[in-house]
């Protein structure tokens, strides 16, 4: 049995629920036709997802090259979508404590490997949430970094 559709409203709330309790995240990204795909975690900050991975990984990579991004967080039959513009970020170059709420948040200090991390700050540009097909229309909440929906 399916939820009832959910109000713009709720959705919206949904998400960034999502956002604030979530850990995880698909993280899309490409290098000329090929796509990538990795499960990463992510610190939300009530604006943007703040990632880690190895600066000499494909993800690492492609994100500093487009500076572009499409996140999928949550089961397939409850899904957000973002697509985000990426800003990156040396560890030294965070904000004071951002890189232990990072590592409180997600369990994992990349600051502490010998590997080189970098961080990558995700601006979302669009985000899309629904559950099943009775959700797809309506299912964008934000374009252009603008919420759609009034709190």
């Amino acid at each position: 049995m399916t939820s009832p559709v959910r109000t713009p409203k709720q959705r919206k709330q949904d998400t960034l629920d999502r956002l604030e309790n979530d850990v995880d995240a698909w993280v899309a990204t490409a290098e000329g036709d090929m796509p990538y795909l990795v499960p990463l975690s992510f610190l939300w900050d009530g604006e943007s997802l703040l990632l880690a991975t190895p600066a000499a990984s494909p993800t690492g990579r492609n994100l500093r090259a487009t500076g572009r991004t499409r996140l999928g967080i949550g089961p397939t039959r409850d899904v957000v979508l973002i697509e985000g513009t990426v800003e990156t970020l040396a560890p030294a170059e965070l904000p004071e404590g951002v890189g232990d709420a990072f590592a409180d948040r997600t369990g994992f200090d990349p600051r502490r490997l010998t590997t080189a991390y970098l961080y990558f700050r995700v601006r979302p540009q669009r985000v899309q949430a629904w559950r099943e097909a009775d959700e797809l229309d309506g299912r964008e909440l934000m374009r252009d970094g603008q919420w759609l929906v009034s709190d």
